[in-house]
């Protein structure tokens, strides 16, 4: 395939090497002769274990070559990288600066070109860019509409620095936006000899995975620092903790909490998060990441009411009080605190929970339930459909299995907020997810 980078930096560099080496025609575009000097003697412009031999190889096989003119490379090539920086500004928002730049003169080559041509955009930018800025300019300067006279893609890179080439070959998943069919089968192409996962999702979805992987990665270094200064206090050496933690890769390094949804509970996470967190402090040891849970899972039940009240109806009908299916326990379940913030602003709440209905008769929660929340047990009812009928605005709180129909088929007239994941779309006009 003929493919142009724009921008020749750390990704565009990559990217045009490792490209080359699997027989690909790559074109190199930048607006500094240095290094495009250096692109075209066979040298890298960054400094990067293997890429200059892999340079090499491409400029001698003629496979590379670097230009000044973005003219000139989308004339000749059948797909458009889009790979130059953004930088942060003082107030720590995006430099968008280059990306428009690049577009506005991809779109001018396009408008003189008659062919369909993909313009895919690899530089690290936010939810809505392309959409809202990059094809807007694409358009506006060709002339041309997106989908129909040049396909568009986001393609977020994973490459590390000092081992970007190891990464660009063995990537832990390729991600592709798209706009549309054909412009994700393109990009396709090009990444099919790579043994990782493929996944194409909307170009907003890509967009936001790049932020939601590195957030993550910088999460967990602080995290990782976190206990293992805490650690230490105790005299504890932090790397055998992680070490043993990294080991269980079915709950600590899997997909199982990894999931958007509400705020945990149960009778260990927030227990536990307290204890260690204030043991730290008592050992004077920072931990401003630790310390912030507990708030952010309390941010997450003032979302979900703030979401239920939003509406203005007064009837309310809660589906689950325990924090999740097949457990009776109402220790610190968000579902508990979400209910008493509804009845303190006089709601008319009614609640449905088939394992707490046991329990408050025959389980071994009785006594809790009967003493510590008698307020809320006298608005349980155990009937279902009663239940359902008497609000106006339905929460599904845990993933019972009974409650995916209510999703399924909405009561007419009713609006239903789902806490849990089962829906299948994204917010309707009767169905509302709490992050989703």
């Amino acid at each position: 395939m003929r493919v142009s980078i724009f921008g020749l930096g750390y990704v565009g560099a990559v990217c045009t090497a490792s490209l080359a080496r699997r027989g690909h025609e790559v074109i190199g575009v930048d607006v500094s002769p240095v290094k495009i000097d250096l692109i075209n003697s066979g040298r890298s412009p960054i400094v990067e274990p293997g890429l200059e031999e892999l340079l090499g190889e491409g400029v001698r096989s003629r496979r590379i070559r670097g230009v000044t003119d973005g003219y000139d490379a989308v004339q000749n090539s059948d797909l458009s990288m889009i790979c130059v920086g953004t930088p942060s500004k003082s107030n720590g928002d995006l430099d968008l600066t280059f990306v428009e730049k690049v577009a506005g003169d991809i779109g001018l080559a396009l408008k003189e070109k008659p062919d369909w041509h993909l313009v895919v955009v690899r530089s690290t930018v936010l939810p809505g860019t392309v959409r809202d800025l990059v094809i807007p300019i694409l358009e506006e300067v060709s002339g041309k509409r997106a989908g129909e006279g040049f396909g568009v893609c986001v393609n977020p890179e994973f490459l590390r620095e000092s081992t970007a080439i190891k990464d660009y070959d063995q990537p832990p998943m390729t991600v592709i936006g798209e706009l549309d069919e054909r412009s994700g089968e393109l990009l396709a192409e090009l990444y099919a000899d790579l043994d990782a996962p493929l996944i194409r999702k909307p170009i907003e979805v890509a967009e936001m995975i790049k932020y939601t992987c590195n957030v993550w990665h910088a999460t967990k270094v602080s995290f990782a620092n976190e206990i293992g200064n805490i650690a230490k206090s105790m005299g504890v050496d932090g790397r055998d903790v992680m070490d043993v933690m990294c080991v269980d890769n079915k709950l600590n390094i899997s997909r199982y909490y990894m999931r958007p949804g509400f705020a945990f509970g149960g009778s260990c996470l927030p227990k536990d998060v307290r204890a260690l967190t204030y043991r730290a402090n008592q050992l004077d040891v920072r931990n401003p990441l630790l310390s912030s849970i507990m708030s952010s899972n309390d941010e997450q039940v003032t979302h979900a009411f703030n979401i239920v009240t939003g509406y203005g109806r007064r009837k309310i009908s809660m589906l689950g009080l325990s924090f999740k299916s097949n457990t009776d326990d109402l220790r610190e379940s968000p579902l508990v605190e979400l209910a008493e913030m509804l009845i303190g602003k006089g709601y008319d709440l009614k609640i449905f929970d088939r394992n707490v209905d046991y329990a408050r008769t025959h389980g071994a929660n009785r006594e809790y339930i009967n003493q510590k929340i008698p307020h809320l047990s006298n608005l349980m009812d155990s009937d279902l459909r009663g239940v359902v009928e008497h609000g106006d605005v339905v929460v599904v709180g845990n993933n019972d299995e009974l409650f995916e129909t209510i999703i399924a088929d909405v009561p007419e007239g009713k609006r239903v907020v789902d806490l849990v994941g089962f829906m299948k779309t994204t917010t309707n006009d009767v169905l509302e997810g709490i992050c989703w």
